[in-house]
């Protein structure tokens, strides 16, 4: 496990430390982070987070305290990707404009969620296993889908 300008937070815990890939992040106290997962430069992991296994953060995601990442979620940060230029030359770093993602406190997010960079997951918004999230979540709600789309309040759910 590559730990180059890595900040961890006290107590945090890294699952199988050889299978994680974490370079030029921060981590805040508390947090777990499983098996397979890759946190790039750049990326912020609040306090009191569960990272799941084979889970890629992406340069450009913060996420705040109390979060919940499920297994093989995936950031992107990019909206148009390509590996080469028009002359057929490669793309290097200068060439893309990394667009940030926030995911607030205390949201949760389904396994084999995809989110799209430049998206705000509410507090305690709840993006169900498998979405997509091309747009913002608001606070509390429930999504799910492809496209995600708002499909009840997170309260409903936790009162009955």
């Amino acid at each position: 496990m590559p730990l180059k300008d890595v900040t961890l937070g006290e107590g945090v815990m890294i699952f199988q430390p050889e299978l994680v890939n974490l370079y030029g992040c921060s981590i805040g106290e508390g947090t777990k982070v499983g098996a397979f997962v890759e946190i790039q430069k750049k990326a912020f992991i609040g306090a009191r987070c569960k990272i799941s296994s084979h889970t890629f953060i992406c340069e450009g995601v913060t996420i705040e305290d109390e979060v919940f990442i499920g297994h093989g979620v995936m950031f992107t940060n990019v909206l148009v990707p390509r590996a080469a230029r028009p002359d057929g030359s490669m793309r290097t770093e200068k060439d893309w404009t990394c667009i940030p993602t926030t995911v607030k406190k205390g949201a949760s997010i389904g396994s084999g969620a995809v989110i799209v960079c430049g998206v705000t997951i509410g507090e305690r918004a709840l993006v169900g296993a498998g979405a997509v999230v091309t747009k913002d979540v608001p606070a509390n709600a429930v999504v799910a889908g492809c496209p995600a789309r708002m499909i009840r309040d997170v309260r409903e759910l936790e009162q009955g």
